[in-house]
């Protein structure tokens, strides 16, 4: 049996019991901690289950996942997942590789930033696509993610914003760098959707303590220091009055 079990979202406390109680069954277990940035201890979650936890870099999901799949045929085989397991495609992807196999499966949902974002005020159900701002390259801006903004912004809804990761270099983004990055698209195609007179929200380490939600315009954000990441960055579509009235809460002074 293969089973994904999301660890939550912010450190080994947010595992669900049916999580822990999956991975002390397990004969192997797995954690790919590449997708989201993670704050908990490996060792700590090491001893609260019991068992050896073997860490993934990106290119071991990528490469090895029939070996994993594999294994999972005469075994019982976890793998840990920040957040909820289904959230990143690659996870989708080794779910439907192992259906194809005749590989049992086991899903063990947990907490993910898709819920999470209820903690801003803004309405679940009146969120729209979702998009991740990638790393700029030279010559190459991200206009699928200006494409998407203003998709959901014709139909009234919130845009959800991930931010880039490449968690081999310990390289997150700033919801500062995410603005900037989307402004210089503006330039480029300039159709109003998204300028320094943009509302917008910053929501930050979803899950822990001490959560950050900012609100304000972009060019009232663009050089504060939002502290350590996670964070997301929200486009507010047309907001309810209950929405608009949650958010001056948070808004920059």
């Amino acid at each position: 049996m293969l089973s994904l079990v999301g660890l939550g979202l912010w450190n080994e406390k947010d595992i669900s019991l049916r999580g822990i109680k999956s991975v002390k069954n397990a004969d192997s277990v797995y954690v790919e901690l590449y997708t989201s940035k993670w704050h908990g201890d490996l060792e700590k979650l090491e001893k609260m289950v019991g068992k050896k936890v073997i860490l993934l870099k990106r290119t071991d999901l990528e490469e090895k996942s029939n070996e994993i799949i594999e294994e999972a045929k005469e075994k019982r085989v976890v793998l840990l997942i920040p957040g909820d397991p289904l959230i990143a495609t690659t996870h989708v992807s080794l779910l439907l590789e192992a259906k194809k196999k005749g590989v049992e499966t086991e899903i063990i949902h947990s907490s993910s930033i898709y819920s999470a974002i209820g903690e801003t005020g803004l309405h679940i159900y009146k969120f729209g696509a979702t998009v991740t701002i990638p790393f700029s390259e030279k010559n190459k801006f991200p206009k699928s993610v200006y494409e998407t903004i203003k998709e959901n912004k014709s139909r009234g809804l919130h845009s959800l914003l991930l931010l880039d990761v490449i968690s081999e270099k310990n390289k997150y983004m700033k919801p500062n760098e995410g603005m900037k990055t989307i402004l210089e698209v503006e330039k480029k195609i300039k159709k109003n959707v998204f300028t320094k007179n943009t509302d917008v929200v910053i929501f930050a380490r979803a899950g822990s303590k001490n959560p950050l939600i900012v609100y304000g315009k972009v060019k009232d954000l663009l050089k504060k220091f939002f502290g350590n990441p996670p964070f997301v960055i929200i486009v507010p579509g047309k907001l309810h009055f209950a929405e608009r009235e949650y958010l001056e809460f948070y808004r920059v002074k």
